[in-house]
């Protein structure tokens, strides 16, 4: 793996990339894995076979990077990586779910019951012949629309609830008013790192540190996260875990803390750029040739040795 320099990438103008059909992974012959160049020019990213993202609540990035209370988040930052300098948008939570998966925030500015009908990563993974699922901890199934459900048995980690306004697919239309795409969201007990290309975890409010201290969360991922890295599935993939904002208003939302793990990399890994979710969702697109929605388009690009 390389193991060059970390920079940033700037956005510059080019042509809108086009969706494309993943390309077949081949091992490499050596012990190694090595990645497929990206199908965007100059990008500089793999393609990766699987995407997997978790998303965390509310917790600023000085109580996460180097604190006790989270020893799993940080053994995890030193056996791979993470991104020291990404801010959140703004506040409350839902509207940097929007932007982390639309490129805006499409008007939101309240966690409340959005109805978009934007263009969204979920459409353009689809679009490319990739497949996505969401894994809604507490999540009722069934196109399920009302702000919140009880606390049930699902999965890894403690009871708590299930919040619409920390699942996004069901903020877009083209999802919510569809019951066979509603059918890619469910409960947390299926989980199967392998059953999709992207993969949003989304825990419950106790899991995702909303309604509990920063060990509930740092527990809830040290039971979880070892399904996704421990799996062969896990080959050419990169999982990121975020928060969605920080508790200060620093540049808007917060300096939050990222972790970007990835098979091969150089353990203790740091991106330095400036970034925020616009560019990891610019990286996602790039690293499979999706057009950039919205900011994405002037976002850093986040570059690692993946």
């Amino acid at each position: 793996m390389s193991t060059a320099a970390l920079s940033v990438v700037p956005a510059t103008p080019s042509p809108t990339p086009t969706a494309v059909p993943r390309p077949a992974a081949t091992p490499s012959p050596t012990a190694s894995l090595e990645l497929t160049a990206s199908p965007t020019p100059g990008s500089g990213l793999p393609v990766f076979n699987h995407i997997y993202v978790i998303i965390l609540e509310n917790k600023e990035y000085g109580r996460i990077v180097g604190s006790s209370a989270a020893p799993y988040i940080n053994s995890l930052i030193a056996r791979y990586g993470q991104i020291t300098n990404l801010y959140a948008e703004t506040h409350p939570s839902e509207p940097n779910y929007i932007a982390l998966t639309s490129g805006g925030l499409q008007g939101t500015s309240t966690d409340g019951s959005y109805d978009l009908s934007v263009p969204n990563l979920f459409d353009q993974i689809e679009a490319s012949g990739r497949t996505w699922r969401t894994y809604a901890q507490g999540y009722p199934g069934d196109c399920y629309k009302p702000y919140i459900a009880d606390a049930v048995v699902d999965g890894t980690g403690a009871l708590g609830d299930y919040v619409r306004k920390h699942n996004p697919a069901m903020s877009y239309t083209s999802i919510s008013g569809n019951p066979s795409r509603c059918a890619n969201i469910t409960k947390l007990e299926g989980f199967d790192p392998a059953a999709a290309d992207f993969e949003m975890i989304i825990p419950n409010e106790i899991n995702d540190m909303h309604s509990s201290s920063v060990g509930a969360g740092d527990e809830f991922l040290k039971e979880f996260v070892p399904q996704i890295i421990d799996s062969p599935a896990f080959a050419r993939s990169v999982l990121f875990i975020t928060f969605d904002e920080g508790d200060s208003n620093d540049q808007g939302g917060g300096h939050i803390a990222t972790i970007v793990a990835s098979p091969g990399m150089k353990p203790g890994s740091q991106f330095t750029g400036p970034a925020t979710h616009y560019s990891m969702l610019r990286t996602i697109e790039l690293a499979w040739g999706l057009p950039l929605l919205g900011e994405a388009t002037t976002a850093s690009t986040i570059t690692l040795p993946y």
